[in-house]
C-alpha cells in the first residue's frame, strides 16, 4: 500500500505521522519504505538517527524530488510491501506527483480556521489527481489537537470539514503530546518510548489501524 502524508499547510505534523506509521509498519513485520519528498529532509534525518542509534527494526528511507516521482514510486512498490510518503507543507510538484500514485492520502490539519481555509485547494488537487488515479482516497486527520477537556475546537473543526467533496474526515484525532516530540528526536515511534505515554500510544495506534486496516 502507498500512503501519502501531505498537504499545503506547514507545521501540521506531517513528518511525525509519517515516521510513526513507517516504524509501526516495520515493527509489524512489513517491508516498508519511508519516502521523503520534502526538501527540508526531516524524515531523512529521523531515519538516519534511527540507524545511528541502532534501533530495530530498521526503516529504510530515500529522498525523491521532481516530476519523476510517480514512475519511481511504482518501481519501488515492486520491492516493498508498503511505502509511506512524507510530502512537504506546500503545493509542490512532489505533492501533486505523490497524489497520482498513492492509494490513500492523509492531510494533517490543526483544528483551526486558518488550517481549514487551506483545504479548499487541497480538495481541488485531490480531484485533479483522481483523474489519473481514480482509486485515490483522501482524508483529513486532525493533528496536534489540544488535550484540554474544555476545548471544543475538535468538534467545531469536524463540523466545518463536512463540506468538502473529495476529502473525507478521518475518525482518528492525534493530540499535542510531548511523547511525539520525544519520539521524533530519538529516531523511534511512540510505541518504542520507555516509559510509554499510553494516551499517545492509543491515539497513534488508532490512526495506524485506520490507515492500514480501515
Amino acid at each position: 500500500m502507498i500512503i501519502l502524508i501531505g498537504g499545503e499547510k506547514g507545521g501540521t505534523g506531517k513528518t511525525t505521522l509519517a515516521t510513526n506509521l513507517a516504524a509501526m509498519r516495520a515493527r509489524a513485520g512489513r517491508d516498508v519504505l519511508l519516502l521523503d519528498t520534502d526538501r527540508q529532509g526531516s524524515a531523512s534525518y529521523w531515519a538516519q538517527f534511527r540507524v545511528e542509534e541502532e534501533h530495530s527494526p530498521p526503516v529504510p528511507c530515500v529522498s525523491k524530488f521532481g516530476k519523476g516521482i510517480p514512475a519511481q514510486v511504482r518501481d519501488l512498490a515492486k520491492r516493498y510491501d508498503d511505502i509511506v510518503i512524507d510530502a512537504g507543507g506546500r503545493d509542490s510538484v512532489e505533492l501533486r506527483s505523490s497524489l497520482i500514485v498513492a492509494n490513500r492520502a492523509y492531510i494533517p490539519l490543526q483544528a483551526s480556521q486558518f488550517d481549514i481555509w487551506t483545504l479548499g485547494h487541497m480538495d481541488d488537487l485531490v480531484q485533479s489527481a483522481q483523474g489519473f488515479n481514480p482509486e485515490l482516497e483522501a482524508f483529513v486527520v486532525l493533528n496536534r489537537a489540544s488535550t484540554h477537556p474544555s476545548m471544543t475546537e475538535v468538534s467545531e473543526a469536524q463540523e466545518a470539514l463536512g463540506d468538502f467533496e473529495q476529502v473525507g474526515l478521518a475518525s482518528s484525532v492525534v493530540r499535542e503530546r510531548v511523547a511525539y516530540r520525544k519520539a521524533a528526536r530519538s529516531g523511534v515511534c511512540v510505541g518504542e518510548l520507555d516509559p510509554q505515554d499510553l494516551k499517545a500510544l492509543a491515539e497513534i495506534e488508532a490512526f495506524y489501524s485506520e490507515v492500514f486496516n480501515g
